[in-house]
């Protein structure tokens, strides 16, 4: 499956390298509107309407190859493997012994009771008493010295 998939990205690129190339050099209807004009001489406004030439065929053909190889793609990455591969799916999650069993510091606990039955009711936590904070003694008012003047 993976030399399928690597195959039908190589036609993919391929397919889609040659199709920029092809529609960069091909001669567009607009170009022709200067020769009409007087610049060179031209069977109508906007170029000949006759049948399509070599490289517009190509093109189409390197269009269709480029769709059907992006579909077949998009149907092959659909297909998964049955057994998991992934990383996550095969980790355990596991928590620490100690974190389910102590509560953070603060933290109410969740009441529990039938699902009918009121909540009863908590007391809200008590703030921490404001900590005692040493501040700076005021200068002396004999240590302050006037700036002097001009």
């Amino acid at each position: 499956m993976q030399v399928l998939s690597t195959v039908l990205v190589a036609i993919q690129m391929l397919s889609a390298l040659v199709m920029i190339g092809l529609i960069l050099v091909q001669h567009g209807k607009g170009a022709d509107m200067g020769a009409a004009f007087g610049s060179g001489g031209s069977g109508s406004l906007f170029g000949a309407s006759g049948s399509a030439n070599f490289m517009s065929r190509a093109t189409a053909v390197l269009a269709t190859v480029f769709f059907v190889a992006t579909l077949a793609l998009a149907y092959f990455s659909g297909v998964r493997p049955t057994g998991s591969s992934s990383v996550l799916d095969k980790a355990a999650i596991t928590a620490p012994a100690g974190a389910a069993s102590a509560p953070v510091s603060g933290a109410a606990p969740i009441p529990t009771g039938p699902a009918g039955a009121a909540p009863a009711t908590i007391a809200p936590a008590q703030a921490p008493a404001p900590a005692a904070t040493a501040t700076s003694p005021a200068p002396a008012a004999s240590a302050v010295t006037p700036i002097p003047s001009k």
